[in-house]
C-alpha cells in the first residue's frame, strides 16, 4: 500500500477559550494555506483510494480539503487516528489491499511516530510534521513490518507544487 500521512492544517491554538481540544477549528489562515497545499498534492499524487481522518474537527475539515483539491472520495473518520496506538492503526490500514494508497490525517506526536515505525526508527521527535505537512510510504505488506519513505514535505513546498 502507498500511505499518505498528513497532519491537520493551522488550528486555533490548544487552551483556545470556548473550544474543547477535539473542536478547535482550522484557522482562516491555516484554511487558505492548507487548500493551496493541497493543490500541491494533487499535483504530485493521484487521489487515494481512501481518506481516513482523526474524528478531531480540525483533521476532518483538513480531509475535507484534501478531497476537494482531489475531487474525492469522501473523508471517513476513524478512532484509531485520534489514540495514538500504533496497533489501533495497523488493524485500521491492514484491511486495504495492498495496492490501494490510503491518505491519513492526524495530530503531532502521533503523525510523526506513525512514520517513524514505519521506517524503522525510534526518533519521532527528528520526523515532526509541521501543520499542513505531508509524507508518502510504501509499505509492501502489513504495517507492522515497516515500509520505505518516498518523500516528505513541508507545506511550504506544498504550496509551491501547487
Amino acid at each position: 500500500m502507498r500511505l499518505l500521512i498528513v497532519r491537520h492544517a493551522i488550528a486555533l491554538p490548544h487552551g483556545t477559550p470556548g473550544y474543547a481540544d477535539n473542536d478547535r477549528p482550522l484557522t482562516p489562515d491555516g484554511e487558505l494555506k492548507f487548500r493551496e497545499a493541497a493543490r500541491g498534492l494533487a499535483r504530485i499524487l493521484d487521489a487515494p483510494d481512501a481518506l481516513l481522518t482523526s474524528p478531531f474537527l480540525r483533521a476532518r475539515q483538513t480531509a475535507a480539503i484534501a478531497a476537494e483539491a482531489w475531487g474525492g472520495p469522501e473523508p471517513k473518520e476513524a478512532s484509531a487516528l485520534a489514540s495514538g496506538s500504533f496497533d489501533a492503526q495497523a488493524e485500521l490500514l491492514d484491511d486495504y489491499p495492498e495496492d490501494a494508497t490510503v491518505a491519513v490525517f492526524g495530530h503531532e506526536p502521533w503523525v510523526s511516530e506513525l512514520l517513524a515505525r514505519l521506517i524503522g526508527t525510534r526518533h519521532s521527535d527528528r520526523l515532526a510534521f509541521k501543520k499542513g505537512g505531508a509524507a508518502l510510504v510504501n509499505v509492501p505488506g502489513r504495517l507492522a513490518d515497516g515500509g520505505s519513505l518516498a518523500w516528505r514535505l513541508p507545506p511550504r513546498l506544498l504550496r509551491k507544487l501547487a
